[in-house]
């Protein structure tokens, strides 16, 4: 095991050019009046946040938790048009998915998103004959203007080929089609980081106690930070409610006589050890309208998703044993016996999709995206994909700027309308990934070992141009440059970067959410321990 082992010395004062101390943002925001206070630091919260900077309004944003805490870190990683929907007649709702994948996967995050080939495989008595899936798949990259290809259908021989652990038996066809992955906590943190420098206050683990009202109406909250217990509050002239699954919590705070808005849906997944090298991934069809996948990821293989309605607290969801069961027997359906051993899986993980109120089963959904005004003029967002964060950011832009008398004001006296903001604002680190990681390779000191090249790759990736301040730092002090855990690519600098330029506060915000050592299932009870240190606490 490689520790780190003079972590005091290190020290756990912030570097120079840091984030401001919890203290010190705590004090801006309680002095401050803000344009708009967005509650809930989940993408929808980030990204409205991101949009609202950039038009100009003073924006602060507040998790109860750490950002993309939840949800928002718990999704199947995918950037996509959704193939599915072509079964529902849902055209245009494809097309506008694809042109928001391929903006976020090649305009703003081309460093954090990278393309990735799916198999669907017919099987003999399968749900769908290989004829209908050819046409859905060449429709499918129609919609996208063939940018990822040209959908097809592939001899099960050639699939086999790049998924060795493919199951061949029954197996009549392989259809072929592109759409594109990412790590979405680290999407959703440069988001964060976009938001800050176009201007917005942030805080993670600052959870709202209640609201502030001024005649009627919620002009702020209350707040306790989670992290000291201090308390404090803000002032806005605009609250967003974009809790995700405790929208409703946070309506009834401002009418206790509030009526349920949405339903919640969960979905679970599986990280598991691969035995074997992918080069694509694979959707295969479960029945009529669902997909289970299996996807290469982060050098694992990520199996899922279930989709069953939940009832419970959103706090407590966790993946249960008939979860588990129902993952790898669904994965059973494409994927060999060897594959699929429980000894190989690393990690699981569940999250909470959030639906329009309404009957039916959730599977058939829709993932639309709602808001709503409360009765004291809070906005309500809820529901969306990863895919049109973006988009849903605008969309709640757009909505705030129809708010007779109060935020118009603000763009009558300079601020800019999001429908004027260039339409392809890149997240900060933009680079591409092969020039940086070659870079970092390169450019390493003269003295002592290079960086390794899994290392590079995984920076370039995960940090972009950013990925020099991490190597920058690991140069000044050679314990930074120490890997983590021998079985993953993570360097010590990329913990003091997260704490200092990241906002974690906790060893899950680091070996969860800004690292990939608990999905690997490295994150030993030493390490945290050491991850702890490094952070003060």
């Amino acid at each position: 095991m490689t520790t780190l082992q003079s972590v005091p010395a290190l020290g756990t004062h912030p570097a120079s050019g840091s984030l401001p101390s919890r203290a010190e943002t705590r004090d801006q925001l309680s002095k401050a009046t803000y344009d708009l206070l967005v509650i809930g630091g989940g993408i929808l919260g980030i990204s409205t946040a991101w949009h609202a900077a950039q038009s100009g309004l003073r924006v602060a944003l507040v998790d109860a938790g750490d950002f993309a805490g939840a949800t928002s870190s718990a999704s199947s990683k995918l950037l996509h048009g959704g193939l599915r929907y072509l079964q529902t007649g849902a055209v245009k709702l494809v097309a506008e998915n694809h042109f928001e994948r391929r903006a976020v996967s090649r305009q703003v995050a081309p460093h954090l998103a990278n393309p990735l080939t799916f198999y669907l495989p017919v099987y003999k008595g399968g749900p769908h004959g290989a004829a209908k899936l050819g046409a859905g798949v060449f429709a499918y990259s129609a919609l996208s203007a063939f940018g990822d290809g040209v959908g097809h259908l592939l001899s099960p021989a050639k699939a086999a080929q790049d998924v060795p652990e493919l199951r061949t038996d029954n197996l009549k066809a392989v259809a072929v089609y592109g759409d594109d992955q990412m790590n979405d906590a680290r999407m959703a943190l440069m988001t964060v980081r976009a938001a800050v420098d176009a201007g917005a206050t942030v805080l993670n683990h600052a959870e709202v106690t209640g609201l502030r009202f001024t005649n009627g109406r919620v002009t702020g909250a209350e707040l306790k930070d989670r992290t000291s217990g201090d308390e404090f509050g803000v002032t806005a002239r605009l609250v967003l409610n974009a809790t995700g699954p405790w929208v409703d919590h946070l309506r009834k705070m401002e009418d206790p006589n509030a009526a349920p808005s949405i339903r919640l849906s969960k979905g679970a997944h599986l990280v598991l050890k691969r035995t074997s090298p992918w080069k694509a991934a694979l959707a295969t069809p479960i029945d009529k309208y669902r997909i289970t996948f299996a996807l290469p990821w982060e050098d694992m293989l990520l199996l899922g998703t279930t989709d069953e309605e939940y009832e419970g607290d959103p706090g407590q969801v966790e993946v249960t044993e008939k979860d588990t069961a129902q993952i790898l027997d669904e994965a059973a359906f494409s994927i060999r016996d060897q594959q699929l051993s429980r000894d190989l899986i690393t990690y699981a993980f569940a999250g909470l999709r959030v639906l329009p109120g309404g009957p039916g089963d959730t599977s058939k959904a829709k993932r639309e995206t709602v808001v709503t005004e409360g009765r004291g003029g809070m906005l309500s967002v809820a529901g969306g994909k990863w895919t049109t964060f973006r988009h849903i950011g605008r969309t709640v832009m757009k909505k705030l700027e129809q708010l007779p008398g109060q935020l118009m004001d603000e763009y009558a006296n300079g601020a800019v309308s999001v429908s004027t903001l260039p339409k392809r604002l890149p997240l900060p680190g933009i680079a591409n990934p092969n020039a940086v990681a070659h870079r970092l390779l390169v450019d390493g000191p003269a003295p002592g070992p290079r960086m390794a090249a899994d290392t590079a790759k995984h920076l370039a990736t995960h940090y972009g141009s950013l990925s020099f301040d991490i190597a920058r730092m690991a140069n000044e002090n050679p314990e930074l440059a120490q890997r983590i855990h021998p079985d993953a690519p993570e360097i010590w600098a990329q913990v003091a970067y997260a704490r200092d330029h990241e906002w974690a506060e906790t060893a899950d915000d680091v070996l969860r959410r800004r690292t990939t050592l608990t999905i690997r299932g490295l994150a030993t009870d030493e390490i945290r321990a050491d991850v702890e240190k490094m952070l003060g606490k």
